[in-house]
This record gives C-alpha cells, structure tokens and sequence, in this order.
C-alpha cells in the first residue's frame, strides 16, 4: 500500500511539474482533436499517424521557442510582435482576430458535442429523455458555461491549473483504458508513420484539420503568458525546455490512443461516426457499459479542458497586445469571457450537427499559423534580443520546417473548402 501511495505522488508531482505544458494539453486535446482522431481511426485506420507524429514534432519546437523568447525578453508573444517587427501592430492584431475566431468557433462545436455526449449517456439510463434531446442539450451546456463562467470570475492562475490538471488526467487515463480495452495490431501502428494523404473525399480536410487541433497558434501565442503566470524566470531555461517536450509527448501519445481506439472499434467493421456516442457505442459488445464510461468520461474531459483555456484566449491575446501581461481579474477580462459564453451555446441553440461544425472550425485554426511561426523565427533570431540564448541551428531547422509544413497544411485545407 505504502508503494503504491509512492506512485501516485509520484505521479501527481510529474503532472504538477509539467507546468504551463497542462494548458498546452488542454488547448489542443479538446472534443475537436477527439472527433479528428476518431473520424481519422474508423476511417483510414492508422494511415494519418504520421501527420499526427509531425504536428507534435512541430508543437514541441514552437512552445520551446516561444517559451525561450519569453524567459530571455521578458516579452510576452504580441506585445513582442507589435514592438519588434515591422507591420507588427498589423501582425498581432490578424493574429488576434485569426485566433479567436478560430476558437471561438471550436467553441461552439465543443460544448455541442460535451453536452450531447452526456444527453445521450444519460438515456441509456432514462429513457424518457428520448424525444426530448433538445431540452436536454441546451440545459446541460447552460449549466457547463454558468459553472465555467463562474471558475473564470473568481479564479487564477493557480486555481486554473489546478482545474486543468484534473481533466487532463481524467481525459489521458479514460483514453489509455480505452486503448487496452481494444488492443490495436502493433503492424498497423507502425505503418501510420509512412506518409500517405487518403485520395478520398474529405481526405485533405482531415488531414488539415489534424494539424488545426494539434498545432494550435493559441498554444504558442498564450504560452508565454502562462509561463509567466507560473512564476518562471531565465533561471527556469531547463524547466521550460522539459515542460515543451512532456507536452508534446503527452498529446501524441493520448492523441494516438484515442486514434487506436477508433480503428479497433470502427476500422476493420466498416462502421461510419455520425452522431457523438457512435464513438463510443462500439465499445459496448467487447467491454460493456463500462467501455461506455470511461471512453464518455475521456471525451467529456477532452471537451471540458478545451472549453475553459479558450474561453480565456480573447482576453488574454487583447490584454498581451496591449501591456505584455497574464490578466484574468479585469473587467475587460470577464466582459469578453461572458460573450464567448454566450457564443459557445450556438449548437445547443440551434441545434447543429457537432461533429460536422467541429471538423471544420478545426480546418480554419490551421490559417493563422503561418505568422505565428514566421514571428518567432524573426524574433529568437535577433541578438540584440536573445544574447546567446538567439536560436541554434536546431532549432532554427525545426521552426523552419513547422513553417513550411504549415504552408502546406494551410493550402490543403483552403482546397479542401474550396472542393
């Protein structure tokens, strides 16, 4: 018994450690990377692993980059923008809009998914609920918002991480029993790291929309923030770098779970996701109503861990823009909080398909990263700046590469919405 108390301290000691890596975890594995990951795993098996495995690669050199400007500089990444670059002003500000409408959009898609999934969890139950689903749904995302809402208003930086570490735990122990449930073929695992784009219908925008959820410009922009909301100064160099990698680890190994999971389940019989808990009601003939639980409780986590460091993404960008500083107890702040509130409720409301609005919100998040890449590479590569701490030619590779695979990305999807 004393052992395993030592285990789980020590677990919880790791997560705690991880940091400012916890909101980059939950920016990225919302409902949106889960409907990615599963519509990718029923659909094509493992053969999108590889874009998955390169958008990780990628998301560890730009949370290091970023993180490594900030504990040098001191500058937060817009302030920083508007202050350094040319057209900076214009930069930070399409930055801005760019990001909040692509969040604000996954936003949306979300709570419309976190709330069916726990509608339609509940009629296996209470049958009566059958016939009066939308109620239900617009009840349930009311309740979700009004207690997220009223965390943001009385809450810090602490108390956020804290929230935050809960659900991430919560969402990467639901994923990896999940995987053990339905164990994949090692074989087929290892083929998803050749590359290979499905020349199908729908294909390309999936493959953008892998890279909009897991290459997310909020991660990168907002992690300085959160770095300093931490504490963290140039002492902390090494903990930063450790921080950007276990993130990055984190959500490739989650991500390729619920990946697994997916072709296990859905893959080999041919089964098509259409509605929320299709993801899950495969699972029920191989483990029961318990593969139901612990699956529903890793998307409802992905889906509540995502919903509150978006719901901050607005506020925190306009407050960067303007003094360069983590502000979650102004007026401001809980003005534009509450509006994208009120945004969020527009699939309960209106009754939307959320799987389809998610899939495409996350094509739109791809469009901004470009600038966001091409800022830091401009920034970590001033001396005047960085001193000796200006980016190597590692890093400098990295971040060009996640500039040019970015290009790529963002031309496929606007071919994808254009077909």
């Amino acid at each position: 018994m004393p052992q395993e108390h030592s285990i789980l301290k020590k677990l919880l000691l790791f997560l705690l450690g991880i940091g400012p890596g916890i909101f980059a975890i939950g920016y990225t594995i919302g409902t949106g990377s889960v409907t990615s990951m599963v519509v990718a795993g029923s659909s094509y098996g493992m053969q999108l692993l590889w874009v998955l495995a390169l958008s990780c690669l990628f998301s560890w050199v730009l949370m290091e980059a970023y993180g490594r400007y900030y504990l040098v500089t001191g500058e937060t990444a817009l302030f920083a923008f508007r202050k350094n670059l040319r057209f900076g002003n214009l930069i930070a500000i399409l930055i801005i809009i760019g990001i909040t409408f692509g969040q604000w959009n996954s936003l949306i898609g979300i709570l419309g998914i976190s709330a069916n999934a726990i509608v339609e969890t509940l009629a296996l139950f209470l049958p009566s609920i059958k016939g009066n689903e939308y109620g239900w749904v617009l009840g349930i995302a009311l309740i979700i918002m009004g207690t997220m809402y009223t965390l943001l208003w009385k809450g810090n930086y602490s108390i956020f991480e804290k929230i935050l570490l809960f659900f991430v735990t919560l969402m990467g122990l639901s994923f990896f029993l999940s995987l053990f449930v339905i164990l994949p073929d090692p074989a087929e695992v290892m083929k998803g790291f050749i590359p290979y784009i499905p020349q199908v219908e729908g294909g390309k925008m999936l493959v953008a929309a892998f890279v909009g959820t897991t290459m997310a410009s909020a991660t990168f922009i907002s992690r300085p923030l959160f770095i300093q909301g931490k504490g963290w100064t140039k002492d902390n160099l090494k903990e930063q770098q450790k921080d950007a990698l276990w993130a990055a680890i984190l959500i490739f190994i989650i991500s390729a779970s619920i990946m697994s999971v997916a072709m296990g389940a859905f893959y080999y019989e041919g089964k098509v996701v259409t509605k929320v808990l299709d993801m899950v009601y495969a699972l029920e003939p191989i483990a029961g109503r318990f593969a139901i639980a612990i699956f529903f409780m890793g998307t409802l986590a992905a889906g509540l861990s995502s919903v509150f460091p978006i719901l901050m993404i607005a506020p925190l960008m306009i407050a960067d823009y303007q003094q360069g500083k983590l502000d979650t107890t102004s007026k401001q702040f809980k003005i534009i909080t509450g509006v994208a509130c009120l945004i969020g409720l527009a699939v309960p409301v209106f009754g939307a398909n959320p799987i389809k609005a998610q899939i495409l919100t996350q094509v739109f998040n791809v469009f901004v990263l470009p600038l966001v890449i091409a800022g830091i590479i401009i920034l970590t590569n001033r001396k005047a700046l960085m001193g000796e701490h200006k980016a190597g030619i590692a890093l400098n590779i990295g971040m060009v590469l996640a500039l040019i695979f970015a290009c790529i990305i963002s031309y496929s999807g606007i071919m994808a919405i254009l077909e």
